[in-house]
């Protein structure tokens, strides 16, 4: 976990969730990028570019933000970048060679019952880095038990659960895993091969309708300190995702959410 890449809205708790980053980047050693996106504007009838305006007052509203926070020593590089914002985010993650993207709920949704904002859930959903959902106002703390959720423990693709295996060997963190039985079950998803079987610690096996519900009903005897998703077409947030804007009546967690990009 040598790179790690915050975007930053204009939420009251921006401030807040960049202390959790620069705490959880001071616990891996890493590097810490904070960026801001912007798309590019005109002002209407006159085409004048405000650009220049924009990165100027965003650049100062993120170098505020840093300035109160106690970085303890954590190397913090602060870019705005102009763009799309998933397409801009994805170069940004490539240049930097970021290995998670730390998101907050809602980084300029004021609304109270949303879990996810509209740019959250777009950056969880079309970005293809794994991504941890930091709960509001959650403060910094190792992790110590996660509850790692999946319909299909296949693996196909290269380093899918490399960020799993990195917060447990650094913290020493139990995993346990939860193989949830939907109408969607295929033969063979709950083989659990060797990539697998060296990082869960305990495995249970429920039947439900979602995923989302068997973390539900287990979610109280295990009492994890962190949730381990994985986002694919028909995966943990698939029919909540349709508008990127998540619900708190349709999902909520008051503990960081680990979204692994799919495993196959």
């Amino acid at each position: 976990m040598k790179n790690i890449l915050v975007p930053v809205g204009s939420s009251k708790n921006a401030s807040s969730h960049l202390q959790y980053a620069v705490d959880f980047a001071k616990s891996f050693g890493s590097k810490l990028f904070v960026v801001q996106v912007y798309n590019v504007y005109t002002k209407a009838g006159t085409m004048i570019k405000v650009n220049h305006i924009i990165e100027r007052e965003s650049l100062a509203y993120l170098n505020d933000l840093i300035s109160k926070l106690d970085t303890k020593g954590v190397d913090i590089t602060v870019k705005v970048l102009k763009g799309k914002l998933i397409d801009t985010l994805e170069l940004a993650c490539k240049a930097a060679d970021i290995d998670l993207i730390l998101i907050e709920p809602r980084t300029n949704s004021i609304r109270e019952e949303v879990f996810l904002g509209k740019t959250s859930g777009k950056i969880i959903k079309q970005t293809q880095l794994p991504s941890l959902i930091v709960p509001e106002g959650y403060k910094f703390k190792p992790v110590t038990n996660i509850l790692f959720a999946v319909k299909s423990a296949i693996i196909k693709k290269n380093n899918a659960l490399e960020p799993l295996i990195s917060v447990k060997s650094h913290f020493k963190a139990i995993v346990n895993l939860l193989l949830v039985k939907t109408p969607f079950y295929n033969k063979g998803d709950f083989e659990l091969k060797k990539e697998i079987k060296d990082i869960v610690d305990k495995v249970t096996k429920t039947e439900n309708a979602t995923t989302f519900q068997g973390v539900l009903q287990h979610l109280q005897s295990i009492n994890p300190d962190m949730l381990c998703v994985v986002r694919r077409k028909r995966g943990f947030f698939a029919q909540k995702w349709e508008n990127n804007v998540i619900l708190k009546k349709d999902f909520s967690s008051n503990i960081p959410v680990l979204v692994l990009r799919g495993l196959k």
